[in-house]
């Protein structure tokens, strides 16, 4: 298996990268790891001292459950690894508060953290907005979990294509149709012959329009590579996206000695 760095966007927060000689079991394998065993931080529990505000207390928790935070894997543990035993402790949870008496929006960046390595995200997320003589005074405990337990710890969006192999065997009699029909501008036109725009071929999704269209039939050939995949990592900002791959590799890694410690014991 080999990786090569495709493009890297770091103020969208996401990276693609071709992942070599693998092939799909591998490569889902890494995608489900990364969706669902890397930890993250966010809030657990929440205990609302006033609410006044047109919302809930269960929605307005719900919402300040969702907002990404910041994660500093290195200071924090797993509440179930953790030498508390989930009791609770400054090693796998830490206190967040909001107390807001003004008229206005109220956003995620008024949550005060007892730690200033983890924060929300993005700090213009909105809350609930207050009108006047409404207030809002909580007490948030925010913990480590993973995606497999609640989507509010899934680190991001992570999701891979088979690199695409786009052939011309024939001259189409309808090169202006192809191109028309691609979605991705996979082709365009020169001297009256279709040809492959080639800083857009690892755009193709592989949706077959254009041998559907290209007429003789067979005249052009969209197929798959079975063993390269285009892999890509959108952050949802509680790690960087390099980050969330190096721990789904890691938790692969556990995950292996568990069931290799396992097979030898029968």
């Amino acid at each position: 298996m080999k990786i090569e760095p495709l493009s890297y966007e770091k103020k969208q927060k996401r990276l693609s990268f071709f992942l070599r000689d693998a092939n799909p079991a591998l490569a889902n394998a890494l995608r489900r790891a990364a969706v669902e065993e890397v930890p993250t931080m966010a809030v657990d529990e929440i205990e609302l001292r006033h609410n006044s505000s047109v919302l809930y207390d269960e929605i307005i928790s719900h919402r300040i459950g969702l907002i990404p935070l910041t994660t500093d894997l290195d200071s924090y543990n797993l509440p179930e690894k953790c030498k508390c035993e989930g009791k609770g402790c400054a090693q796998c949870q830490l206190k967040l508060t909001l107390k807001v008496r003004s008229k206005g929006p109220v956003l995620a960046s008024e949550l005060v953290s007892q730690d200033p390595k983890v924060k929300p995200a993005y700090p213009d997320i909105p809350i609930v907005k207050l009108l006047k003589g409404q207030r809002l005074e909580l007490e948030a405990t925010a913990v480590l979990g993973i995606g497999k337990n609640h989507a509010k710890w899934s680190p991001g969006l992570i999701y891979y294509k088979h690199v695409p192999i786009i052939e011309i065997k024939k001259q189409c009699t309808n090169p202006v149709d192809v191109v028309e029909q691609c979605p991705q501008n996979i082709f365009e036109v020169k001297a009256d012959k279709l040809s492959i725009n080639k800083d857009n071929v690892l755009k193709c999704h592989l949706c077959g329009a254009c041998a559907d269209t290209c007429q003789p039939k067979g005249s052009v050939e969209a197929a798959k590579n079975d063993t390269d995949f285009i892999f890509t990592v959108e952050s949802w900002g509680q790690l960087s996206p390099e980050r969330i791959i190096e721990e789904a590799l890691n938790s692969i890694k556990e995950t292996s000695k568990e069931f290799a410690k396992a097979i030898k014991k029968i």
